[in-house]
């Protein structure tokens, strides 16, 4: 008779009887969380059954770079409060302290210091602490090495020190070398462990990453050798979702990669989260579950499914489907149920209302972890303690007159947010920059600012500084006689909400202020976020090593609807009976599935928006924002192939190594034999590297609104019944100028003639527009060969345009329209003005504009990738774009996106028109 597994039968013990410390760390690098978002943290672990959380924010600056000082009394009220409330929630409150950057361990002033800040916490009600040695430089000064036979037993010493000052209290060390990777030269041969696990009090726990930084899986063997080696079983300072490393991934997918085996083998587990408080309700519920079971769901279904259930429930990245059994016993775990538990869980807190403030804020700058922190430029940056006066923001506005420094200033940005740095580099670390400018512990809701809410701790050469932030403007055309694109900033910019009053969110144009509602203005059951919803939201932000089954299945849709886009190509006359070939309708049937799954992130995102917990929309919307936004160029260029203009010549075209299914890349990313950070982007860079324009990674950084709206903005292929259309875009754009508004009053049609009519005309099926719930707002139009289109543009629309503006009609015009009328029969065009050498390095050219409604910087670039995209499908790696040798501020917006100045512009006439490319 088969005896049963006594692991079916009880729960784990060793966290029943609480010997298991599982909880929290706030140990990442940015914002910290403020005393509310802490407060509520604790009662969810007490709910959940969890019992510890460190504190132990880096960019708290008295927490690290200026551990010596003490806190002020006001200080100490709040950190009282706070430890008082984890105190009546039954979770340890562990106090720690980072001073290995400065620290000299043989010193006794310093030690003096160090035990007079931890005994003043003491008298704050705290009863447990922590020494955090990592990310530091394992070198002594001379004085220790006089002292001290090792950097490990200098450390011991202080500890030990310390801990028995303190009277034997819970008390937690991360050693410097925390993680296999980091252990030299292996971990069993380290003498730096070894010397911790000997000499170190044995009642002090020890605290490890497991092989890693960031581990995507986490052995019972490896646990047992850093168990054998420390003389004790370690606490697991888990990294799986933190965030701050990378500024385009936030983790919302389950504990996983743990299994419940190592419960009896660990001392406990902290998690070291997301940066945004709100975006760890899965994480934290997860590893919840996971402290509770002790058998391991995915192992037992891998013993007892037969492989036929296997083929029908497994995903193509090998992880369990939605349909994992229901039946599984109450102690097993496994990651989608509990992934399906937390999403349940975490549903109404969307609906409860709470407020934001402050404008949306970037997710964190990219930050090397690994990398420690230079003593010389220790500036503290953040401060969760001290008391800040409140102070506003100063509105920015902009009028006409300060058109050319609003497009400088522009172009500033765009330099400053460079997309090769950002998704490509770890950048060092400084974790310094400024002076305090928040306090998370001044007050129960609120975060106060010196500055809008711009992240912490961000370097100089980060991507997303800048000392002098520019509000987004709108990206009309100017079109003067040069018919070149051209910025136009509106009159008056949205106000930056003041940092010390509550910020009344702008939905669709309409302030909803949540502490007002009335019953009219309550949502309705269509903008309520659903079970569906949420689960798609954590399957496109997943876990560090892989992306969600919805995610993945999303990367395969357009893989193959790309790699298969020939069998759809117009290179036929009978294009009408392609449709009945099983190939040509399997294409279009995945299409179809694409433009639902595009139409289920826009649902998605508006939901989103319209939720009451403001706090947490803010967490999550620049994410999903920028998620939306590639999703929907992804099915723009699909709609593009559908519309049959993908030449047969370049069916099989691919991106070479930037696909994420290129050899080796998606084996290396699932594999965790890399830290996370070397595939920055997550999902959403995986996605943007399908798109064909292998150089434009900087056109999808965007700055995302202030204020949450729910405008979707849809690009599309141009079709014939867009033209008028796109010639009132036109009109109006150029009735914003008033040098032109004139003439569009005189003749409507003159401008769109002039700028896009040739476009429509000669290569509609390299023209795009954009549009909203009102229509058309925008347009993009390209030739693929500027040479033959300047060749037709002589032949068959110049003399059309003799005839239909005759020069007896300049005679009655305003100069602008003189000027037009008369370049038409004049029989010249800026084809004239492109050498061969451009011709064949950038042979295309194009032109874009976009409404004055149009706020949004990232459509302006959306609609210019379709463009890129669908020249470089068509064999084109190069565009040009004519601009007058006067607009200064549109030439250097321009060569802050990648364009550069192709024809020299020393002794020339300043009036000229001189040329500007982009490779791709």
């Amino acid at each position: 008779m088969e005896m049963a597994d006594p692991r079916n039968d009880v729960e784990n013990l060793n966290t029943k009887n609480g010997n298991f410390i599982c909880g929290v760390v706030e140990g990442f690098y940015g914002r910290p969380w403020t005393t509310e978002q802490r407060k509520d943290l604790f009662q969810k672990l007490k709910k959940w059954g969890m019992d510890s959380y460190l504190y132990a924010p880096k960019d708290d600056y008295k927490h690290r770079a200026y551990w010596r000082e003490l806190y002020t009394v006001e200080e100490a009220d709040h950190l009282t409060g706070l430890i008082s409330a984890a105190r009546e929630n039954g979770i340890s409150f562990y106090y720690a302290l980072s001073p290995g950057l400065d620290i000299t361990y043989s010193s006794a002033k310093e030690v003096c210091a160090l035990k007079r800040k931890l005994e003043q916490v003491s008298q704050f009600g705290c009863d447990a602490f922590a020494l955090l040695f990592d990310d530091i430089e394992p070198e002594m000064s001379e004085a220790d090495k006089e002292v001290f036979q090792s950097f490990a037993h200098a450390q011991v010493s202080i500890t030990n020190e310390i801990y028995e000052h303190l009277n034997h209290p819970k008390f937690l060390v991360c050693p410097t070398q925390y993680c296999a990777a980091r252990a030299m030269p292996t971990v069993q041969n380290s003498e730096y462990l070894n010397t911790l696990g000997s000499k170190l009090a044995p009642e002090i726990n020890i605290m490890w990453t497991g092989a890693k930084v960031i581990t995507r899986v986490i052995t019972v063997e490896s646990i047992e050798e850093i168990t054998e080696v420390l003389r004790r079983p370690p606490v697991i300072w888990d990294n799986l979702h933190a965030n701050d490393y990378d500024q385009k991934r936030v983790f919302l997918g389950p504990y996983q990669g743990r299994s419940p085996d190592l419960i009896p083998k660990l001392r406990g587990v902290l998690t070291n989260p997301n940066c945004e408080y709100g975006a760890n309700f899965v994480g934290i519920h997860t590893l919840a579950q996971w402290s509770r079971c002790s058998v391991d769901g995915k192992r037992e279904l891998n013993d007892s499914v037969s492989a036929d259930i296997k083929l029908e429930t497994e995903t193509e990245d090998g992880g369990l489907g939605e349909d994992v059994p229901s039946s599984l016993p109450a102690n097993t775990y496994h990651p989608r149920r509990a992934l399906h538990n937390a999403i349940a869980e975490w549903l109404p807190e969307f609906s409860r209302t709470k407020q934001a403030w402050g404008p949306i804020v970037k997710p964190q700058p990219p930050l090397a972890l690994p990398i420690p922190i230079p003593v010389p430029v220790l500036v503290p940056s953040v401060n969760t303690c001290i008391s800040l006066t409140s102070t506003t923001t100063t509105t920015n506005t902009a009028t006409a007159s300060d058109n050319s420094n609003q497009l400088h200033a522009l172009a500033q940005v765009c330099s400053t947010v460079n997309g090769n740095d950002s998704l490509m580099q770890p950048i060092t670390l400084t974790g310094v920059g400024g002076t305090p400018v928040m306090n998370s512990l001044i007050s129960e809701n609120k975060v106060l600012l010196n500055e809008p809410m711009d992240c912490n701790t961000t370097p100089n050469n980060s991507p997303a500084h800048t000392k002098n932030p520019s509000p987004d403007v709108p990206m009309t055309e100017n079109t003067g006689s040069s018919g070149s694109v051209t910025m136009q900033v509106e009159t008056a910019m949205p106000a930056v909400p003041s940092a010390n009053a509550q910020c009344n969110m702008l939905i669709d144009g309409t302030n909803f202020d949540t502490n007002h509602t009335t019953d009219s203005e309550k949502v309705n059951k269509d903008r309520e976020l659903r079970m569906q919803d949420v689960s798609l939201l954590c399957d496109l932000f997943y876990l560090p090593f892989e992306h969600g089954s919805q995610g993945v299945q999303l990367l395969q849709e357009f893989n193959w609807l790309k790699s298969n886009a020939f069998v759809v190509t117009s290179n036929t006359n009978a294009h009408s009976q392609l449709h009945n070939k099983p190939e040509v309708e399997e294409w279009f049937e995945r299409s179809a599935r694409l433009a639902e799954f595009s139409s289920s992130v826009n649902s998605l995102f508006q939901r989103l928006t319209f939720c009451s917990n403001r706090e947490l929309l803010y967490d999550l919307y620049p994410y999903v924002w920028d998620m939306r936004g590639v999703i929907s160029l992804l099915n723009s260029y699909i709609k593009w192939l559908a519309s049959g203009h993908f030449p047969q010549m370049v069916g099989n075209y691919t991106t070479g190594n930037y696909t994420w299914f290129s050899k080796g890349w998606k084996e290396s990313f699932m594999s965790g034999d890399q830290e996370p950070w070397v595939f920055r982007g997550g999902l959403t860079a995986d996605l943007q590297r399908l798109i064909p324009v292998d150089s434009g990674s900087d056109l999808f950084v965007y700055k995302a609104p202030d204020i949450p709206t729910s405008k979707i903005y849809t690009v599309r292929p141009y079709i014939i019944e867009d033209e008028m259309a796109v010639y009132d875009v036109c009109r109006k754009t150029c009735i914003a100028d008033a040098h032109l508004s004139q003439m569009m009053t005189e003749h409507p049609d003159l401008a769109p003639d002039r700028f896009v009519g040739a476009f429509l005309t000669f290569s509609p099926e390299l023209c795009f527009v954009v549009e909203d719930e009102t229509g058309i707002v925008g347009y993009a139009c390209a030739a693929l060969d500027a040479k033959q289109f300047h060749t037709k543009l002589q032949v068959a629309w110049l003399p059309e345009m003799c005839a239909k503006y005759p020069t007896q009609m300049a005679d009655s015009s305003s100069l602008p329209a003189q000027e037009m009328i008369r370049w038409f029969h004049s029989c010249k065009s800026d084809g004239d003005a492109v050498s061969d050498a451009i011709k064949v390095q950038h042979p295309s050219t194009m032109t874009c504009s976009l409404s004055s409604s149009v706020f949004d910087q990232s459509v302006a670039k959306r609609l210019v990738i379709c463009v890129l995209a669908a020249l470089r499908a068509n064999g084109s790696f190069g565009v040009h774009v004519p601009v007058n040798a006067q607009d200064r501020p549109l030439i250097e917006f321009y060569s802050k996106l990648g364009f550069i100045e192709l024809t020299p512009s020393s002794n020339a006439p300043v009036d000229r028109t001189i040329l500007l490319g982009r490779a791709f």
